[in-house]
């Protein structure tokens, strides 16, 4: 089977994410154009629950048909009126167009909406500002529930290429979209929120967990557990083993009041054990015992006002290094890391922390081979930046393993 993965902004961040999900020798991915990865399965994908499992997948669909890149509007129709389900209500279609496309969009909606009025069906057509309509107008609409989102997706580069390559348009259908309304309100609804301790959105804690690999066995720790969003995150996608620490008897107390608020949303307990502890000194507490996973974003120095950012480096070089080498001694020998490091932007230059790795090495999480095939690079170390325009600090996405 073939299905297509929208990505999200950061588009080498979800493509490392659903290696980790998928591994690299289950599946075959191929990008195309507009941010869209192809991923050819032999299995069924439980789309619902794949997107509500991955932080960086806006719209998850299945390839239904291919088209040469010329073929007749009439018969592009054709082609769409089987993906519509029999009902009794009107049925309401959007379509997406993902990258270079010689088709009028005005000229096929109203052609297809005409065709299903000869076929006495009842339609709307839901339009966008964009050719690509947004999870949220999909999800509004109750596209996929009563109608259908149809998207074309070309993988030529230009319409002449798509042309000369004799490229197709494939024919997709949308099966679902990011729960944006359960991460917003998993973001702002919580009840404990800390501007300086508890910035990691959902959807990097998401993503972070799903590069951790992690089995339903695994013990998991989050050892600068902040306002709890990793371990919270870990209970949404229903993990059992979970730890979480902090220095700060606040953190403490705000991951506790969060986890018993997500206890409540997704109606079954799971346990944690929540206890004040310094990170630096992991290896001396007795309550602490092996893990399997360590996933953490920990202190990434101050976030306002005047700062050295070179003395900071020092410091945080410091710090990180004693971190890192108490991670050694608690984790299982097959275990992985997770972690993020500060990127410092100062004049236009990036300043990055080299702490000592005590052991560990920086895995790999994209194949080489897909890297060279889509002309698409990691950082100079095989990590993933993660930042906007206009930030002073960045986040290094960091995966250690032994």
């Amino acid at each position: 089977m073939k299905y297509f993965f929208q990505l999200g902004s950061n588009k080498i961040l979800s493509i490392a994410e659903l290696f980790s999900v998928f591994g690299k020798n289950e599946a075959k991915m191929r990008l195309l154009s507009d941010n869209i990865l192809l991923l050819d399965i032999e299995r069924k994908i439980d789309t619902q629950n794949l997107i509500k499992k991955t932080g960086g997948i806006i719209k998850i669909g299945l390839i239904e048909d291919e088209m040469e890149i010329k073929t007749p509007l009439n018969e592009i129709i054709e082609k769409i009126l089987p993906l519509f389900k029999a009902q009794e209500t009107k049925i309401k279609y959007g379509i997406s167009y993902y990258g270079k496309i010689n088709i009028d969009p005005k000229k096929l909606g109203m052609t297809l909406k005409n065709r299903l009025k000869e076929k006495n069906i009842n339609s709307r057509w839901v339009q966008g500002k964009e050719k690509i309509l947004s999870s949220v107008i999909v999800e509004q609409n109750k596209l996929i529930k009563n109608g259908a989102e149809i998207n074309l997706i070309s993988d030529g580069s230009t319409y002449a290429k798509a042309l000369e390559n004799r490229a197709k348009i494939l024919l997709a259908r949308t099966l679902a979209v990011q729960p944006f309304k359960e991460l917003s309100f998993r973001d702002y609804g919580r009840p404990a929120r800390d501007d300086e301790s508890g910035m990691l959105p959902p959807k990097l804690a998401m993503m972070m967990l799903n590069l951790a690999q992690i089995k339903n066995d695994d013990i998991i720790l989050d050892p600068f557990c902040g306002s709890g969003t990793i371990i919270t995150e870990a209970m949404a996608q229903a993990y059992q083993n979970l730890i979480a620490t902090d220095k700060s008897d606040k953190a403490v107390l705000d991951t506790k009041r969060n986890i018993e608020w997500m206890c409540r949303k997704i109606d079954f307990d799971i346990k944690t054990n929540i206890f004040q502890a310094d990170a630096s000194i992991l290896s001396q507490i007795k309550e602490l015992k092996k893990v399997d996973k360590i996933i953490t974003e920990p202190y990434l120095g101050p976030q306002r006002g005047m700062r050295d950012f070179h003395k900071i480096k020092k410091e945080l070089n410091i710090f990180y290094s004693k971190v890192i080498f108490e991670f050694s001694k608690i984790i299982n020998k097959q275990g992985r890391i997770v972690m993020i490091w500060p990127i410092f932007l100062y004049h236009g230059k990036k300043i990055f922390l080299d702490p000592e790795l005590n052991g560990f090495k920086i895995s790999r999480i994209i194949p080489e081979e897909f890297l060279k095939e889509n002309n698409l690079k990691l950082s100079f170390r095989n990590t993933i930046h993660y930042g906007r325009e206009g930030q002073r600090v960045w986040r290094e996405i960091v995966v250690l393993g032994k």
